[in-house]
C-alpha cells in the first residue's frame, strides 16, 4: 500500500524505494542537531507550516521549532511560502561561520 501511495512521486512504479527508515518525532527531537532540507515549490506550504505555523501534531515537522539546534535549508521555491523570509535571510547573513573540524 505504501509503494502504491508513493508511486505518484515517481515516473515509474518500479522506481519507488521498497525500504525506508522512519523516525518518530521524539527520536528526531532527541538528536543533537537537526537539518531539514527541502526543494521545490511543492514543499513550500509544508516548509511554511513547519517553520512559521503552530507546533501541532497535524504538521509533525513543526516540532523542529522546539529543537535547539535545527537548521532548515531550502531553495527559493521551497521558501516561497515563508512570510518572514527577509528576517531569516538577515539572521543567516549575520550568523558567524561554524567552526571547521
Amino acid at each position: 500500500m505504501t509503494i502504491d501511495d508513493n508511486a505518484r512521486f515517481f515516473d515509474r512504479r518500479e522506481d519507488v524505494p521498497v525500504y525506508a527508515i522512519t523516525m518518530g518525532v521524539g527520536t528526531i527531537l532527541d538528536a543533537r542537531r537537526l537539518v531539514l532540507v527541502a526543494s521545490g515549490k511543492a514543499k513550500s506550504k509544508a516548509i511554511a507550516q513547519a517553520v512559521e505555523g503552530p507546533v501541532t501534531s497535524m504538521v509533525s515537522a513543526s516540532a523542529i521549532q522546539m529543537h535547539r539546534e535545527a537548521t532548515v535549508l531550502v531553495d527559493d521555491a521551497a521558501a516561497a511560502g515563508l512570510t518572514m523570509r527577509d528576517y531569516y535571510e538577515f539572521i543567516y547573513a549575520a550568523k558567524p561561520a561554524a567552526p571547521r573540524f
